[in-house]
């Protein structure tokens, strides 16, 4: 696969979110290769156990859109919330099942927002959708996907409280 084409779509996504919208909600975006997928995040840092490296840290809670060679020969990009190692969150006793079970019920609530949704996963994959993969119309896919994450970001700090030490 050549990123080049497919990092340029995704950096445009990540440019067309305000400053003053990633501000209201606290969170902050990155686009990378990982993996050999092209990868755009939305995260919070506090939703991480290191916050001087909150995409790195061992412990940490993210949305990602991604595409690589498999997902583009099925037409698709697909997007997910993960929740890593969270007992690594050192102002947080949580175990992984109860989060992910709690974020489930919350975010269910909201599945009519995210098409071909599955919450069938472990812990770690809160959960997994995709949607069809069109180049013309990746930035705006893009960009309406991080926007429902945006509606939804409060379910994950409001069920983190209730594991504050």
């Amino acid at each position: 696969m050549d990123n080049t084409l497919y990092l340029e779509k995704f950096h445009l996504a990540a440019s067309e979110i305000s400053e003053e919208t990633l501000s209201k909600y606290r969170l902050k975006l990155s686009v990378d290769t990982i993996l050999e997928s092209v990868v755009f995040k939305v995260y919070k840092p506090e939703w991480s156990g290191d916050l001087l490296s909150p995409l790195d840290a061992e412990g940490r809670i993210f949305f990602s859109v991604w595409v690589n060679d498999e997902t583009i020969r099925e037409n698709k990009i697909y997007y997910n919330i993960h929740a890593l190692k969270l007992r690594t969150l050192k102002d947080y006793k949580i175990p992984a099942r109860d989060f992910a079970q709690a974020f489930r019920e919350e975010f269910l609530k909201h599945r009519e927002d995210w098409p071909n949704i599955s919450v069938d996963y472990g812990p770690l994959t809160l959960m997994q959708g995709w949607i069809e993969l069109n180049i013309d119309d990746l930035e705006k896919n893009i960009a309406e996907l991080a926007q429902n994450f945006f509606k939804i970001s409060s379910v994950i700090d409001h069920i983190l409280e209730r594991y504050k030490k």
